[in-house]
């Protein structure tokens, strides 16, 4: 699998990059703010940043590079876990095949069904799926579980995270309607991933790590990938995520659709009782920075492993999606603890409080489900989005989707905030007929009708 991860130069380059001098990095942020991406060299460059003043420079060219492909918005979003039956021995997960202290459970289609209703009555739009690796509950089980949800609630996107399989299998989830397929490499040092996972299919590396060529090849235009920050060294972790997804984009013409960040948390019934390679807050937002520079169109995607306050500041160092109100065990939302959660989660807030605290970071959140719907997707999002051309129907979509909250869902305590950030958003759009556009479907929305957009 040297074709996607050249293990040698990003090991060089992590043993043998140092910090650059100031004139040395502003060229090099001068560059990034076009938002072509970066080698993975000037990545490195970086990743090496350690003064407290040029790490603000980094973060600021994030910033300034994600408002000008998405604008303010910010995606929000919940995982539905399926099942927690298993058969890897990954050593970090409370998952793993020898916990005995885990209550088996697999999701029937209609308790998922109702799982995604109780995320709906919330105000959710879109959810992702995650199931362990199990043959008994494989493909034509989650696809089943997509096609419920579906026909069952009014979810619009259904996303995936799934084990790799095989082409078939790919295809039998996408379609189902799957929108997303997400898949993380955990680790891509191979010693390394091979110590952490010691039997099962998932011990097979380069079966993991081609599943994203497999599941493109299947039909998926666009597909999540991510490590598992803290099993390994954190700038070798992302460099191999980097260049993951430049390989797609040269094999297919669109790079991941998102990138994940989840860092390594504590969970009962695993065997590591300590994280092998520490990675602090500081760092973490640097990892976001540089994949948003290095990887312009993809959504950073931060889940509620992170603490509130972590989150609300990795929104300005380039982060543009986050789950809320996060359960990680089969039957989570409509029955509470149940079963055993996957790994402990840091933020408990509620949909209604991760709205409010994303409106108060001078951001715009969103449950927009659109792209997915209207083919903006793959290659196409990657261009539109590598252009410029996304900004304006983010914007758009955005505001429709937080009105239609507003009417359905939003209670007293953020109502008035979610007003005034409709306001300043619908004046934030600059071209006169779209804002005209928008107008009149958000006086659509106060008469009674849904599900509009761009």
């Amino acid at each position: 699998m040297n074709r996607i991860i050249d293990t040698e130069t990003i090991e060089t380059l992590v043993e043998n990059t140092f910090e650059p001098a100031e004139k040395e990095l502003l060229l090099l942020l001068g560059k990034a703010r076009a938002a072509r991406g970066l080698t993975l060299a000037e990545a490195a460059l970086l990743l090496s940043i350690k003064e407290k003043e040029h790490t603000g420079y980094l973060f600021k060219a994030a910033e300034e590079v994600k408002l000008k492909l998405y604008g303010r918005r910010v995606v929000l979003f919940a995982p539905l876990y399926l099942s927690n039956f298993c058969s890897n021995g990954c050593l970090y997960c409370g998952f793993r095949s020898t916990n005995s202290d885990v209550a088996r459970r697999a999701l029937t289609p209609d308790e998922a069904a109702r799982e995604a209703g109780t995320l709906e009555e919330m105000g959710f739009n879109r959810v992702l799926l995650v199931a362990g690796e199990d043959p008994r509950y494989g493909a034509e089980y989650i696809a089943s579980c997509v096609r419920a949800v579906y026909e069952k609630t009014g979810m619009r996107i259904v996303h995936v995270n799934a084990p790799p399989m095989d082409a078939s299998g790919l295809a039998v989830l996408k379609d189902a309607g799957a929108g997303v397929y997400q898949s993380f490499q955990e680790t891509y040092h191979r010693p390394t991933y091979e110590k952490m996972h010691p039997w099962g299919p998932k011990k097979d590396f380069d079966r993991r790590l081609g599943v994203m060529d497999r599941a493109m090849e299947a039909g998926f235009e666009d597909v999540g990938i991510g490590p598992l920050l803290g099993l390994y060294d954190w700038r070798y972790d992302t460099l191999a995520t980097i260049a993951h997804s430049g390989h797609l984009y040269e094999e297919f013409g669109a790079h991941a659709h998102t990138i994940s960040i989840p860092r390594l948390r504590p969970a009962e019934g695993s065997e590591l009782e300590w994280v092998p390679h520490t990675i602090t807050d500081e760092e973490l937002k640097k990892v976001v920075a540089v994949f948003r520079l290095a990887v312009p169109t993809a959504g950073i995607v931060v889940s509620t492993r992170e603490a509130a306050d972590l989150r609300g500041g990795l929104l300005h160092t380039g982060a543009t999606q986050l789950s809320a109100a996060s359960r990680t065990n089969p039957g989570g939302y409509g029955e509470g603890e149940g079963t055993l959660e996957q790994f402990s989660t840091s933020d408990h807030r509620d949909l209604p409080e991760v709205i409010a605290s994303i409106i108060s970071e001078g951001y715009l959140p969103s449950l927009c489900t659109t792209c997915y719907r209207v083919g903006r997707t793959g290659a196409d999002f990657t261009k539109q989005t590598a252009s410029g051309g996304m900004e304006r129907f983010c914007q758009a979509n955005a505001l429709l989707t937080l009105k239609e909250y507003l009417a359905d869902h939003a209670r007293n305590g953020i109502k008035g905030d979610v007003e005034r950030v409709i306001r300043e958003g619908l004046g934030e759009i600059k071209d006169p007929a779209l804002r005209k556009a928008v107008e009149t479907r958000l006086r659509d929305i106060d008469e009674g009708r849904r599900d509009l957009y761009f």
